[in-house]
């Protein structure tokens, strides 16, 4: 426990991603199995102990050491793995566990016994150490270390091809034994890779490249605003992936019905009524569920519009360039016919300028923008440079006023850097605030510290970690789109909301009314 402590206490203070790599290989190499493999999946996001969660942590130490001292303390630190680690009583007692005991007896304790076997692991650990325990236990690392970064260290450590190691990464459970033995020179794991997820083709933001491309070596086609999804269906079996690689085929029932043919395509999930797609909002409803009512289904009918195909029947196309890939995949729709979905079309275009025009239409026209993708690149794995570029269409702006702030995690858990915001609307009695957002990124360091201060020079309520500041602070918030939303209380809600600029020079009088907002709320598009 000790060495996984002090990885992620060098990783936390080590803004350099090269830096970052040589701690996370240093770490793999010098580490024995099962720990370094439970390490990996608490970093890239796969070890899951739900029998521990944040209420049941504060449970145990309100056992142990007075309830208010704790909640100020809190209060204070701002994050409560840290302040667990500071506050629990007592010294360290016997031997400190090994990563892979704490981990094993975590994952078989049970809700019952969880709390029991998580106290008598912090007993055993200094503070720092404890620290880590309890990141482990709830998930939340934030030591700015991505699933893709770990592999890019899993593969430099074992001189393996990093597109080969993410085939097999999702075909080995955790502790990942037989993927550490190959990468220590052992044979390749024998896992069947047809169901597997297949790492996703990436864009990089276009930004002020697009003159210096050549238009002709470039296809386009519109950036429809679902989720980017992988479906896989060999011999009669069915798979849906998230771009991240989770399983999310149980919450779509709809589309793995649908899928009675061979291959492994690429695509967007959308919702579509009567042949129109649906804003965003009425997809979120049905993300994340375990299962779906007959009610959903109709009232939200998943689509899927295809990208790419990636396997032709058992055949992997990726190495093909894009223009055979897509001739391809227009040849396996006709073939197929699959219900429930369509092709992405291609944008015919000659010069920029022509293009350039129909992104300044695409939220009239519902889209999130435009694709660029080269016509002889092949489909690879990851975020490459050049292959592919997204071209958003530009975000709506308002100035909001700042209601509520709260403090972060990690390097911010000493600040309040979390903002709640709010436009004007006309209430019974008379002008008031209503949230309509919230948002934590879009300004410096610097920024950050003079937002601290004075949120707390001019706090007027607290409500444990969150604080009401008086309503004077305009911020001028960023955001992709606005959508109608019954858990706020305005009606309505930003998508992707951050802070563009603090104006410190505006009256709160002036921001921005609700009923802007609202019409600004998309609509379905053809």
């Amino acid at each position: 426990m000790r060495a996984f402590s002090q990885l992620l206490e060098g990783l936390v203070f080590t803004p350099s991603r090269n830096a970052k790599l040589r701690l996370l290989e240093a770490y793999f190499r010098a580490t024995p199995d099962p720990d370094r493999g439970w390490a990996l999946a608490a970093l890239a996001g796969g070890l899951e102990l739900p029998a521990v969660t944040p209420s049941r942590i504060r449970g145990l130490v309100e056992e142990r050491v007075d309830p208010v001292l704790f909640r100020y303390s809190y209060d204070y630190v701002g994050d409560l793995a840290e302040t667990v680690a500071l506050i629990w009583p007592g010294e360290p007692e016997g031997d400190p566990p090994r990563l892979s005991e704490v981990v094993e007896a975590l994952r078989s304790a049970g809700k019952v016994k969880a709390g029991a076997v998580l106290a008598g692991f912090c007993d055993r650990l200094a503070p720092s150490d404890r620290l880590a325990l309890i990141k482990l236990a709830t998930g939340g690392m934030r030591v700015g270390v991505s699933a893709r970064l770990a592999r890019t260290a899993l593969a430099t450590m074992g001189e393996r091809p990093l597109e080969r190691l993410e085939e097999l990464w999702f075909g080995v459970a955790p502790p990942y034994q037989p993927l550490f033995a190959w990468l220590d020179g052992g044979p390749e794991p024998s896992v069947d890779l047809s169901l597997a997820f297949r790492p996703m083709m990436l864009a990089n933001p276009v930004e002020d490249r697009i003159e210096s491309l050549d238009p002709a070596a470039y296809l386009a086609e519109w950036k429809w605003d679902g989720i980017r999804v992988q479906a896989a269906c060999f011999d009669g079996q069915q798979a849906l992936y998230s771009r991240t690689g989770e399983d999310i085929g149980p919450a779509f029932p709809d589309i793995l019905g649908a899928m009675a043919w061979e291959g492994c395509v690429d695509g967007e999930l959308l919702v579509v009524q009567d042949g129109v797609v649906q804003p965003f909002a009425t997809l979120q409803t049905r993300l994340g569920r375990k299962t779906v009512s007959a009610g959903m289904l109709a009232k939200a009918p998943a689509h899927l519009r295809l990208y790419d195909l990636l396997h032709d029947g058992q055949e992997d196309v990726r190495a093909l360039p894009l223009e055979d890939r897509r001739t391809r995949l227009q040849r396996w729709l006709a073939a197929n016919r699959p219900a429930r979905t369509d092709l992405s079309e291609s944008i015919p275009f000659e010069t920029w300028g022509e293009l350039a025009a129909l992104r300044d239409g695409a939220r009239a026209s519902g889209q999130e923008g435009l694709m660029l993708k080269r016509r002889e690149a092949p489909y690879t794995g990851g975020r490459p440079m050049g292959p592919w570029f997204k071209w958003k269409r530009d975000p709506l702006t308002a100035d909001c006023v700042l209601v509520y702030a709260q403090r972060g995690h990690g390097k911010r858990s000493s600040f309040y850097s979390d903002y709640t915001f709010a436009a004007w609307r006309s209430g019974e009695a008379g002008e008031e605030l209503v949230p309509v957002g919230k948002a934590y990124s879009g300004y410096t360091d610097e920024e950050l510290r003079h937002l601290d201060r004075w949120i707390r020079n001019n706090t007027v309520d607290r409500y444990g970690p969150v604080r009401a500041v008086r309503p004077q602070l305009v911020l001028e918030i960023a955001f992709d789109a606005v959508q109608h939303s019954t858990r706020h209380k305005s009606g309505i809600a930003m998508r992707f909301p951050r802070i563009k600029r603090i104006r410190w020079d505006k009256p709160a009088s002036e921001a921005e009314r609700l009923s802007t907002l609202e019409g600004w709320v998309e609509t379905a598009a053809e």
